[in-house]
């Protein structure tokens, strides 16, 4: 027998007696309102899915746009030149280094290999500063206005690229970080929404569907970048990247409200539908926070360490994926954009497909929240460790390296269903501060990983030996991340998180809260 939507699962953390209770109550499966394609919360799934795309866009436009940006490092020729641990080009020989200006006329830069990670770390040195507070006040006031001013400050910004990127290298850092300060609120404002948007039983779809617009935004804007790169210039990417946001913002602003109460199109059955299926936990919090039982929460800190780790290798990818198919396996700049997007195609679907799965678990009881968030990160986190760890040893075969990247990046889209979204599961009320939180020490690898990058790789004579290095120890830390998970992560709802009513409500055994209106 599955378990009843529209019901709520938030009044006792407890998963089997409350679903137990759940399944005496009266209420039935009329009570229910599917999720269909024309609903509001639906419609906010695919808006937010749009956005984090564009989001992601403005992320990672400097990726495949830096290799244009820059001149090689390298002085000598390199036509067919190979070694022991260098792979040989395919194709006429480029050198780089003595183009100072592209055939457009866009201009090239001498930034070395630290340069360059230190360039692509920027964004992440702002985005880690903006997490708590964006969670904390997106909960108590609505994430409406902060996600949608976050993508539309970002977007600003990025319009400003190449003006930076012509003042020097510490105008280009400065900018980037700006642009994190702004992106850095977005997630924990889209999950503060949820918190009040979501059926409990909807979370991991809803969630998953809205959060893998990042990987289809990477997917899309890597080759795209490449590709205007090639046609339009360097300059005309983040032109373009930056009117997209803005556009996107408009709609944002003119369609979305920050709880199904205030919405003015929602249908009285869809509104009292997720009102009574989140219960309580749906009502923003106050000014005040448990933050002494939130420090001492180990299933917290199981999320803080298993998202650390899991970012390392996804931020090593998605900052300097292209450089390694540019310097190691010499690709050209359309087929780079095309080959470093491929992994993303993979991990939207992936991200999609597990919301779906995990929700469908759940429905039918085959296992409780705590052993299904288990399940998806240890699957989201130990294979990809796998094959990111055997593309180090591929030397110059580039379709096998590709193949495994490509698998490591669709595996780890498994983990949405996991510990990305298991914020929402231990703490409903206060899940955009957690969020908040979690990826605040989430982006740490952010910063530091591509600062990594660019020492593994500083000799130019080994690049082979370098990048294995990197991949080795993405694949250790991912690893670490899934066996921490595994061990102490919870999907209970923790006590520090329920109200004075609501532990009252657990004291004295299950409870269901209002029903929803029959349509």
């Amino acid at each position: 027998m599955a378990l009843h939507r529209g019901h709520s699962i938030n009044a006792d953390s407890e998963e089997e007696e409350e679903t137990a209770a759940l399944l005496k109550s009266p209420l039935n499966e009329e009570s229910a309102l599917p999720l269909r394609c024309c609903s509001v919360r639906c419609n906010l799934a695919v808006l937010m899915f749009l956005g984090f795309a564009v989001v992601y866009g403005l992320r990672v436009n400097l990726s495949v746009a830096m290799v244009a940006m820059v001149n090689g490092t390298d002085a000598e020729p390199s036509g067919n030149r190979s070694s022991a641990d260098q792979c040989p080009h395919i194709g006429p020989s480029v050198n780089r280094s003595i183009d100072p200006e592209q055939s457009d006329g866009a201009p090239r830069y001498p930034w070395d290999s630290a340069t360059q990670g230190f360039l692509q770390g920027a964004f992440f040195f702002g985005y880690l500063l903006t997490q708590i507070p964006g969670g904390y006040l997106a909960g108590h006031l609505g994430g409406r206005l902060f996600l949608g001013g976050g993508v539309l400050g970002t977007a600003a910004l990025t319009l400003l690229t190449p003006l930076a990127a012509k003042l020097g290298v510490p105008w280009l850092f400065a900018l980037r970080a700006l642009e994190g300060f702004g992106e850095g609120v977005t997630f924990p404002a889209m999950m503060a929404m949820w918190a009040r948007w979501a059926p409990p039983l909807e979370r991991s779809r809803l969630i998953s569907f809205s959060g893998a617009g990042s990987n289809f935004g990477a997917f899309v804007a890597l080759p795209l970048t490449g590709f205007i790169c090639h046609t339009l210039g360097w300059p005309a990417v983040f032109y373009c990247c930056g009117a997209a946001g803005c556009l996107w913002s408009v709609f944002w602003f003119l369609l979305v409200s920050d709880e199904p109460r205030s919405h003015p199109r929602i249908s009285v059955q869809e509104r009292d539908y997720i009102t009574g299926s989140i219960g309580s936990q749906g009502r923003a919090h106050g000014w005040s926070l448990p933050l002494l039982p939130m420090l001492l929460s180990v299933p917290l800190w199981a999320i803080i360490i298993s998202q650390m780790c899991s970012n390392w290798s996804y931020y090593t990818l998605l900052t300097s994926l292209p450089t390694y198919m540019d310097s190691v396996l010499h690709f050209d700049l359309r087929q780079n954009g095309f080959l470093s997007a491929l992994p993303y195609l993979g991990g939207w679907l992936f991200s999609v497909g597990s919301g779906v799965v995990a929700d469908c678990i759940l429905e039918r009881e085959l296992l409780s929240i705590t052993a299904v968030r288990k399940i998806f990160t240890l699957t989201g986190l130990l294979l990809p460790a796998a094959f990111l760890a055997a593309v180090g040893f591929v030397g110059c075969r580039e379709w096998l390296a590709v193949t495994f990247l490509t698998l490591s990046t669709s595996l780890g889209g498994t983990s949405s269903a996991g510990v990305f979204i298991n914020q929402i599961d231990i703490a409903p009320r206060y899940a955009g501060v957690l969020l908040g939180i979690t990826n605040t020490f989430g982006t740490v690898p952010g910063v530091v990983a591509p600062i990594a990058v660019g020492y593994f790789t500083k000799d130019p004579q080994r690049p082979l030996a370098g990048w294995r290095n990197v991949f080795i120890v993405s694949a250790i830390v991912s690893a670490a991340g899934a066996l921490v998970f595994t061990l102490f992560g919870s999907g209970k709802v923790q006590s520090w998180a329920l109200e004075e009513d609501e532990a009252d409500a657990k004291t004295d055994g299950p409870t269901v809260d209002s029903p929803s209106v029959t349509p």
